[in-house]
């Protein structure tokens, strides 16, 4: 039973997570002079959430980007990155299983490099405390959703 509330939450992780990066098209077309068909070719071709996420960074950095855009989209920019880095990691791990079946523990699949040795598989509980962060994550990033959907509608940018 307890699997079947892990895979449920991280499915939701992912649900919202696919509904946030969408907005990002339309955060594009902002910058594209409304060309929406220009910012979905661009983010098409973008093809990680981190290099989208980065695009829209480096676009509010321009001095041609309005203030109170940059005032309201770099705090929300940061909040994505935060919770795309929870999305991943249980999107790009191996989960560890107990002698019963049950998932117990994920293994990251990333190798660190430390002077002359090697790290990786960096094992980690999913323990209460872990699925509660999860469950926060979908919250903030439900809230994320809504603020940038806010934003849009405020600046009356067709969606």
């Amino acid at each position: 039973m307890r699997n079947e509330e892990i895979l449920l939450l991280i499915g939701r992780l992912n649900y919202v997570w696919t509904n946030t990066e969408s907005l990002l098209i339309y955060i594009l077309s902002l910058f594209m002079g409304g060309k929406k068909d220009v910012a979905v070719v661009t983010f098409l071709t973008l093809n990680t959430s981190r290099a989208r996420m980065d695009l829209v960074e480096r676009l509010l950095k321009l001095d041609s980007t309005q203030a109170d855009t940059r005032k309201i989209l770099a705090p929300l920019m940061n909040r994505m990155k935060a919770a795309a880095k929870v999305r991943n990691k249980y999107n790009h791990c191996i989960y560890s299983f107990d002698e019963h079946g049950e998932i117990e523990a994920t293994q990251l699949m990333r190798i660190a490099d430390f002077n002359d040795t090697l790290r990786y598989g960096k094992m980690e509980m999913l323990d209460e405390m872990e699925l509660r962060r999860i469950e926060t994550t979908v919250r903030e990033v439900v809230e994320i959703n809504r603020e940038i959907l806010s934003f849009l509608e405020e600046r009356k940018i067709a969606m």
